[in-house]
């Protein structure tokens, strides 16, 4: 199957219509949104939606997050909207937040991975705005790329994963934040944050009286709420290591396996590749503007090729702010971390 390509899309052109008839047909179309590229399927269409986890090579108990253009099709897959997700929504929709509620049935039971609960939320991006409307269905979209692999940031990344196993790729340049959504747990009495992302805990507590994180965030042992966050994801080709510790630290890391014969890549902030002389360097922004490394990130992962790197070294981030996602994200996409202390 040859996969379609619309460059240069804009709101409401025949690329949008194109792109969307596709999707009434039950294929599936990979769309930009503003944290990361989606790979979108009718989500009340099994069929449609299978194909999802066929092109991507994902487990089939991995729940989706369905994707809306408003606040009426949410009333169309969930029994009720509690007063919390209301609020929410009224704060950070559209925006890269995703609200666990319960479902009332309506979306294709794949979508949900048997689970009682839905996960939607609604992008903060014209193109992503503009094919939801001209669908007019709610659309599963997990990130589009291969299962387990760094997200798509650019539709680039996504044809180098997806090219030749979906229908298309809406081109609507490089997303902004960077990284996934957030996913906040409304079915609780206190909403629990499930992922961290784009909506940081700290936006969160401006809104709510109380939010905490699920415990399973920071202790591997205990299983998580929702099987999606079991599997490993965003690995780049070559094993990644993390290394917390001083500059001096990470230089003595670096040299040591080179001199064992290691060809190493280095992921680090520009303070960091400031001090370091290393030719197979990758910056990734100033570890002051957490924003700047997340938008980054998943292009950095990309950027090294097993065939010329054996490790790639990645310094760790402060965890405030959007750094905890950037954190959650490399811990998951990590084989190895290193402790100076």
């Amino acid at each position: 199957m040859e996969t379609k390509v619309w460059n240069e899309a804009i709101e409401f052109d025949s690329s949008i219509k194109e792109a969307a008839q596709f999707l009434l047909n039950k294929q599936v179309v990979a769309f930009p949104t503003e944290t990361v590229y989606g790979l979108g399927a009718d989500a009340t269409q099994e069929a449609a939606v299978q194909r999802i986890f066929e092109a991507k090579g994902r487990p089939s108990d991995n729940p989706l997050i369905v994707h809306v253009a408003d606040k009426d099709q949410v009333e169309k897959l969930v029994h009720v909207i509690p007063p919390i997700a209301r609020q929410l929504m009224d704060e950070f929709w559209p925006g890269p937040l995703t609200i666990i509620m319960e479902s009332n049935g309506s979306a294709a039971e794949n979508v949900t991975a048997g689970l009682s609960t839905i996960a939607i939320r609604m992008p903060d991006h014209p193109l992503a705005l503009a094919l939801l409307r001209t669908t007019d269905r709610p659309l599963a979209a997990p990130s589009a790329n291969r299962s387990g692999r760094p997200s798509p940031t650019t539709a680039e990344h996504v044809f180098q994963d997806l090219n030749g196993r979906i229908a298309g790729i809406l081109n609507g340049g490089p997303t902004g934040v960077g990284v996934e959504s957030t996913v906040v747990d409304c079915t609780t009495e206190i909403p629990v944050i499930l992922r961290p992302g784009g909506v940081t805990k700290e936006n969160l507590e401006q809104v709510l009286p109380e939010v905490i994180i699920d415990p399973a965030l920071a202790n591997e042992a205990q299983s998580p709420k929702s099987p999606g966050m079991k599997y490993t994801h965003y690995a780049p080709e070559a094993p990644l290591w993390l290394v917390d510790g001083e500059e001096d630290f990470f230089h003595d890391q670096m040299e040591k396996l080179s001199k064992q014969g290691y060809r190493v890549g280095v992921i680090a902030s520009d303070q960091l590749a400031a001090q370091l002389k290393h030719a197979s360097l990758i910056t990734c922004g100033s570890r002051e503007n957490l924003a700047q490394i997340a938008e980054r990130l998943y292009g950095a992962l990309r950027e090294f090729k097993k065939a010329d790197i054996d490790i790639i070294l990645c310094e760790t981030f402060p965890e405030t702010g959007v750094g905890a996602a950037i954190m959650n994200r490399l811990t998951k996409a990590a084989v190895k971390k290193i402790k100076q202390y």
